[in-house]
């Protein structure tokens, strides 16, 4: 057979070197995806820019890791689902703190409720004891200081307890109120039911004695109190003698008795026959008489009763006391004698002479008959601490415009058993 001419690029082949080896990638290629428009035009494809060195694709693939690719696409959506999944929303975060807060505040409003209802239901016990121990007609009141309550109750040991205490019964009177705020309280007895008492480390307070609660008690004899400044206070009310309804005035002055009691000294006492005269009963002092003086009126209708004048000056001791001719009848010296003229000692002498000045003479035997005594009980009154509570001291006394005030006292002061 005849031989094949020899093909120039064989030889031509044949002198160039060995290829090198060829090296397959790390990874697979990936398969390309299918594009969503299998008739595309090869022109819609992009091409490669004039920097673009990677080798060009096998024929029938596109090129891996494209943009337009489904599975990239898909990659995408999960990694977008991924980051959605992971990262809370803010709104989605405040929902979950105001849950937070509003558990944190009702288990908190519980907590306090439960404090408050334990705190209510001592002070309603510790009321009842009070009635009881002090033999009280009214309930006091009782408020316990400090948060939490519990927490004290605990260690045994209350910071602040208010007592108010009203209508005390103090001999002839009653206390309008007794109010005294203890501290440091230390319980005695187990918890919870065996309590036994306490020990109050301190104690201070004020007891009130109202004018109006004075004015009621001793009404028998229509007195009215009040405030004459300092420690003393005034007293006014009527008093009938002998079917003239005469006023009475008085003085009382304060005095602690002891710590414990506070009484009254009743001094400068007086009854007045309104528009006649004013009769001191005496013996309110060392130096302190029985006198019967004239009004200023009553001394200028005698002065101008020619017939009252001439029974004045009748009497010898009457005309020396005055110390003024009749002449002088009617003129300011004569009426200043008059009213400072004490009548008790000559109406005793000469009792007619009152009638001839106008004077019931029966007036006069009733009044001397009234003794000092008997008017002062009529004003006096004091008060006294109950037993129970003579652990208390009254201190500084003062009057005030609704009635006498006193300072309590207290240390170390044990309550209860």
């Amino acid at each position: 057979m005849p031989l094949r001419p020899p093909n120039p690029y064989e030889e031509l082949a044949q002198l160039a070197g060995p290829e090198p080896p060829y090296d397959e990638p790390d990874e697979p290629p990936l398969i390309p995806a299918i594009p969503s428009d299998p008739i595309a035009a090869p022109s819609a494809r992009p091409s490669a820019g004039p920097g673009d060195n990677r080798p060009p694709a096998p024929p029938g693939h596109r090129r891996a890791g494209r943009r337009g690719s489904r599975r990239g696409r898909a990659k995408r959506r999960a990694r977008r689902r991924t980051r959605q999944r992971w990262t809370p929303s803010p709104f989605r975060l405040l929902r979950r703190v105001v849950k937070l807060l509003l558990v944190v505040t009702a288990g908190a409003a519980l907590l306090f409720l439960a404090d408050r209802c334990a705190a209510m239901y001592a002070e309603k016990k510790a009321q009842q004891q009070l009635q009881h121990a002090l033999r009280l007609t009214a309930e006091p009141q009782v408020d316990i200081k400090g948060f939490p309550f519990l927490t004290q109750v605990a260690a045994k040991r209350l910071d602040r307890v208010d007592v108010t205490v009203p209508h005390v019964a103090a001999d002839r009177v009653t206390l309008a109120r007794v109010r005294a705020s203890a501290r440091d309280i230390r319980l005695t007895g187990s918890l919870p039911t065996a309590i036994r008492g306490a020990v109050i480390g301190d104690l201070s307070g004020e007891v009130l004695l109202a004018f109006a609660d004075m004015d009621r008690e001793l009404g028998a004899s229509q007195v009215r109190f009040r405030d004459l400044g300092g420690d003393s206070i005034g007293a006014l009310g009527r008093l009938n003698v002998a079917g003239q309804e005469l006023v009475v005035r008085a003085q009382a002055h304060l005095r602690r008795d002891g710590g414990h009691a506070i009484t009254t000294e009743i001094d400068g006492m007086s009854l007045d026959l309104p528009h006649v005269a004013t009769y001191r009963p005496g013996g309110q002092g060392p130096d302190d008489r029985r006198s019967l003086v004239l009004h200023r009126e009553a001394a200028e209708r005698i002065a101008k009763d020619a017939a009252r004048v001439k029974a004045l000056f009748s009497v010898p001791a009457i005309a020396e006391r005055l110390g003024v001719p009749e002449e002088a009848v009617g003129t300011p010296r004569f009426l200043d004698g008059l009213t400072r003229l004490n009548l008790v000692d000559v109406l005793v002498e000469h009792p007619w002479l009152l009638e001839k000045l106008g004077i019931d003479p029966g007036l006069l035997t009733a009044l001397t008959r009234l003794q000092p005594p008997e008017l002062a009980d009529r004003f006096s009154f004091s008060f006294r601490m109950p037993r129970e509570a003579e652990g208390l001291r009254l201190r500084a006394l003062s009057v005030g415009a609704d009635g006498i005030r006193a300072e309590l006292s207290a240390t170390g002061l044990a309550v209860g058993g």
